[in-house]
């Protein structure tokens, strides 16, 4: 990673930080927050105690004298992947664990954040400050995972609840023309003296030929253009691996897309609506993007394309799907020990997304940031913008 100043670690924007966690689940109830639908929607209840994990167990048991942990089995509840540090509940048992409550957890982020308050009114060493940083931005990153938890939790039940912290996308109203870039060799990754995670450095050079790249994302009309062409039931569209993924799980549309009536709906943070045609398509998979990229004649653009094109566009609504799979850059390099396990050892199976998502935190998203996910996953925000 790269870090930045010390300076940048205060006692205000560590408790700003932590506030905004919990600010999203003000609205949830004690129930909400235990459950676990499927495997990869982790419990609201474990994001809190997590992101408060993380704090307890590489800075207040390191560097706070006479520090002692809030509960000694936390570590094993609330380790994420961590193989470094120990033992820890598997991803799918945590919606098994009721216990500890809603308010045990709560407890436990106020004895955590006032050790840390209280720890960084004094002189913090370089190391200490590198580490927090690197637990801030983590937490940042685990308030836009619980915006998608949230939402599929609420988005798979009858009643379709609310949320009060409003998620909100703009119309892509604007004409869609396409930037052209010339061919030449760009330099790609992170430069800046700021944060970065270590999947951004190895800044390096990339030959790119002419491309043209859209000025906007997909909307919802033109892909229901696509489903009702019969987009879901031609294979000819499809990657082999994603036109099994759709038939092996009966997928017709995007994620919380229901035809009703004969009008297509879908369910939002904000209730069950009928869909804004302006608005870009969300809840996308990698194949969903590729098939109806085929479909358009045209493609995706891979994640160099993107990182070289971003100043010409606005971007931020949508993660956005390139067609580059998540690999190193040239001279990665892995840190020691646990923070090492944070991006290298995903770089496998995965394909990345570019830009960030109107659930990102507020300057939590650059040009070079490198998210990324499996192709078949969809409760990310995830959109599509077309190149040729």
């Amino acid at each position: 990673m790269q870090i930045a100043t010390a300076n940048s670690i205060t006692k205000q924007r560590f408790l700003d930080i932590r506030t905004r966690t919990e600010d999203i689940c003000n609205s949830l109830k004690p129930e909400d927050t235990s459950i676990q639908p499927v495997e990869f929607v982790s419990p609201p209840k474990w994001h809190l105690a997590h992101t408060t994990w993380f704090f307890e167990q590489f800075i207040l048991s390191k560097h706070k004298e006479n520090y002692k942990v809030f509960h000694n089995e936390y570590a094993y509840y609330f380790n994420s992947y961590y193989n470094n540090v120990g033992d820890r509940v598997m991803r799918a048992q945590r919606g098994s664990m009721t216990r500890p409550t809603l308010n045990e957890v709560l407890n436990y982020r106020a004895h955590v954040n006032s050790h840390m308050a209280e720890y960084l009114e004094h002189d913090v060493s370089e190391h200490a400050c590198e580490t927090i940083e690197i637990g801030l931005q983590h937490e940042q990153q685990h308030q836009e995972l619980l915006v998608y938890d949230v939402k599929y939790i609420f988005g798979h039940q009858p009643s379709f609840p609310k949320l009060d912290f409003e998620i909100k996308l703009d119309s892509e109203k604007q004409a869609q023309e396409f930037i052209k870039i010339d061919e030449n060799i760009y330099e790609i990754g992170h430069k800046e003296d700021s944060f970065c995670w270590d999947n951004e450095l190895g800044r390096h050079k990339v030959y790119l030929h002419d491309f043209e790249i859209s000025n906007r994302l997909v909307t919802n009309l033109e892909y229901i253009e696509f489903v009702e062409a019969g987009g879901y039931k031609d294979f000819n569209l499809w990657h082999a691996d994603g036109w099994e993924f759709i038939q092996t799980n009966e997928i017709k549309a995007p994620l919380y897309w229901h035809k009703v009536n004969g009008k297509w709906m879908q369910y939002t943070l904000q209730g069950f609506k009928e869909i804004d045609m302006e608005l870009p398509i969300n809840h996308i998979t990698f194949y969903e993007a590729f098939a109806y990229s085929q479909w358009k004649g045209l493609r995706l653009p891979t994640e160099f394309e993107w990182e070289v094109a971003s100043k010409y566009f606005k971007y931020g609504q949508l993660w956005e799907w390139t067609n580059s799979a998540y690999l190193p850059y040239p001279n990665y390099k892995k840190v020691d020990g646990a923070l090492g396990e944070y991006n290298g050892k995903f770089m496998v199976n995965a394909m990345v997304m570019r830009g960030a998502s109107a659930a990102t935190p507020k300057n939590h998203s650059r040009p070079t940031y490198r998210n990324f996910f499996h192709p078949e996953m969809r409760w990310q925000f995830s959109g599509i913008r077309l190149a040729k």
